[in-house]
């Protein structure tokens, strides 16, 4: 062999090598949102029986532990916990470094024999530990590398109309948990609100409007359909914070206000000039009121409101004349220093191009929720400072059955083409300072429309993977869309959530019952869309209000409590279904649900459709598209004399 053939294939040889090496480098894993930066080692790791998670600072103790058992709820596998242990092989360490230039909330983890998350911050540890979750939540085996993430903005959120429906706290839980795994730190709640006159003849005194928190200043105004009270509103923040999300209660004034003029109607704007459900600025009453209101939440040594943050509203006021253009904007002015004199950064919604005056708003250190470009153009507020959330309305939010903005987001559209600089006609550079972050918004428009809590969740679920990207990552996302919709969708809602009560592909059929016993548990509680649940039914005579199976969300009756007939009730609905269980008779039932409707079967013919569904109170009423779908309860089974068999429940339509 010549020297220079020995040289070449010496070369080859090198070359060839170093790319085995390369091509062996483990690829970027997946995560919701995706890590920043990725540099894979060979290789993976298992965490072997008997592995600890360790912390090297006391302020990463409750981050430690909640990390172990939520790792224990993905896997069924324990881990202890130990202060400044030395790692071992396949142990977990969290520990503090402190590093002045980092953002809080970035983070590394390390992965070699074993794992080592490291953040300037409790809340970057919390965030590195939501990734390691969602690795494991894929596989045992974690891929050998070095992650270093931080978030592109800073302000990553999702807002929720509780005033419109109550949304009980222990969903809420659940919402922050989901949030929490997915990076979310911002819970925008908006606490009271109104539906809309035409739905109820055109009568303020019939439409519906709530206050959801217990008040001892304005005893009767807090709604009783549902509320918080406020030990449990404080105790719900405070577990919001653990996990990395704050919560930022919004009492919407002075528009939006129906349930305060409902309760005192003298601080009311008459109809003839904005309508009830706005609070009259010109009277001295008003101001004395949500004075009052306010303090009882912000004041004292545990105000109700634990935050850093709180919305005062201020959107969609009337701009008929500049009087009331000016007034408006002095009150948006008082309440936003009002909030400031208790320790509070003031949020609003954006409305001062709406309401555009002379009167001075302040406007350092200000959080403006930007939503519409007519209430608020985007590059006029950014001119004055104001720190914008960006929430294009037309984009990113979602009003259920509403026939206007989005019952379900359009996700690939987020995803491909929007960030949070990004306004729908106003576009910053992405990193401006000014933009801090951005939301999406769930609005009940509709209180009687049948949507349920579930059917919230389902279409909260449906965009949150891709909000939460785009939020942490801005335009620098690399999975093409149909990759991370699929690979997203097989993420759990977070440890231990269900709340879809959905399972995955490969458990096609979830439960198989010979026969069914009355007054008894099943082993699965619930199954979510899509669904089909089959039995036999030998009849019996049954009294009426009979359940067949429940939950404490949900009642699927062998005889209603009104007719007599099959049926089903969530939340305050009940619906019939048209058979009626006689003695003696032989049938087979089939039920199949979807997120637009239930359908019912006996003995192989539709029998019930029961889709979206128009109907109006009277001839003068607009019509309401009611939505009567069902998350079907098995958890227990009721007190029914009626042979129940071959009961087959798949995570399917068939």
């Amino acid at each position: 062999m010549t020297l220079r053939s020995f040289i070449r294939t010496g070369v080859v040889a090198s070359l060839l090598s170093a790319a085995a090496l390369v091509q062996a480098a483990n690829p970027k894993p997946f995560t919701v949102p995706e890590v920043s930066n990725w540099r894979g080692s060979e290789g993976s790791l298992s965490i072997p029986d008997g592995a600890r998670v360790s912390y090297s600072d006391p302020r990463l103790e409750s981050i430690a532990r909640q990390f172990a058992q939520d790792y224990t709820t993905l896997t069924g596998r324990s881990l202890e916990v130990a202060k400044a242990a030395k790692p071992s092989k396949g142990d977990i360490a969290f520990s503090l470094k402190q590093n002045k230039k980092a953002s809080p909330e970035s983070y590394t983890v390390d992965i070699a024999d074993h794992v080592t998350i490291t953040a300037p911050a409790e809340q970057g540890a919390r965030w590195g530990a939501s990734t390691l979750l969602q690795l494991f939540d894929q596989s045992a085996e974690l891929p050998k590398g070095h992650i270093a993430d931080a978030p592109a903005y800073g302000f990553r959120g999702f807002q929720l109309d509780a005033g419109r429906k109550y949304i009980p706290l222990d969903y809420l839980y659940k919402l922050i948990d989901v949030m929490s795994y997915y990076k979310l730190n911002e819970l925008n709640l908006h606490l009271n609100d109104n539906g809309f006159t035409y739905f109820y003849d055109d009568d303020w005194d019939k439409t519906q409007a709530a206050f959801r928190l217990e008040s001892e200043t304005f005893p009767g105004l807090t709604a009783r359909d549902g509320s918080y009270s406020k030990k449990d509103f404080r105790d719900f923040q405070r577990y919001a914070l653990s996990r990395g999300v704050e919560v930022i209660p919004e009492i919407d004034v002075p528009a939006h206000s129906l349930a305060f003029t409902r309760f005192r109607p003298s601080i009311g704007s008459t109809p003839e000039e904005y309508g009830k459900d706005h609070l009259n600025i010109m009277s001295d009453e008003t101001y004395g009121f949500i004075d009052s209101l306010f303090t009882e939440y912000l004041a004292g040594p545990d105000p109700v409101f634990v935050g850093s943050r709180f919305n005062i509203g201020t959107d969609e006021y009337s701009n008929r004349d500049s009087i009331v253009v000016e007034k408006f904007r002095y009150f948006t002015d008082r309440y936003i220093r009002f909030a400031e004199n208790y320790g509070k950064k003031a949020m609003v919604w954006g409305s001062l191009t709406h309401a555009k005056g002379q009167q001075p708003v302040k406007v350092d250190n200000v959080e403006m929720i930007v939503w519409s470009n007519g209430f608020a153009n985007p590059q006029e507020m950014h001119d004055l400072g104001y720190q914008l959330v960006s929430m294009p309305d037309q984009i990113l939010y979602i009003v259920p059955h509403a026939g206007y903005y989005h019952d379900y987001l359009d996700t690939r559209d987020i995803y491909d083409t929007w960030a949070p600089h990004d306004f729908r006609g106003f576009t910053f550079e992405e990193g401006d300072p000014q933009i801090v972050g951005g939301m999406f918004a769930v609005w009940n428009d509709h209180p009687t429309n049948g949507v349920t809590v579930r059917d919230v969740h389902h279409r909260i679920m449906h965009a949150l993977p891709t909000v939460a990207a785009k939020n942490w990552s801005g335009t620098k996302v690399t999975v093409p869309f149909d990759e991370f919709s699929t690979k997203s969708a097989s993420l759990s809602e977070a440890p231990g959530v269900n709340y879809l009560a959905t399972f995955g592909p490969e458990q096609r059929d979830i439960l198989d019952v010979a026969s069914v016993m009355p007054s008894s548990s099943l082993p699965v509680d619930e199954i979510g869309y899509d669904y089909t649940v089959e039995f036999d039914i030998d009849g019996a005579a049954e009294t009426k209000g009979t359940a067949l199976f429940e939950t404490p969300e949900a009642t699927f009756w062998i005889s209603n409590p009104v007719t007599g007939t099959l049926g089903y009730s969530r939340d305050d609905k009940l619906y019939y279904l048209r058979h009626d269980v006689r003695p003696g008779e032989k049938s087979h039932i089939k039920i199949q649900g979807d997120k637009d409707a239930l359908r019912f079967y006996l003995n192989g013919k539709l029998v019930d459709d029961m889709n979206i569904r128009w109907w109006r109170q009277n001839e003068n009423s607009r019509k309401i598209a009611e939505q009567r779908t069902l998350v079907f309860p098995l958890k227990n089974t009721g007190k029914f004399k009626s042979k129940i068999s071959n009961l087959r429940v798949s995570n399917y339509l068939r």
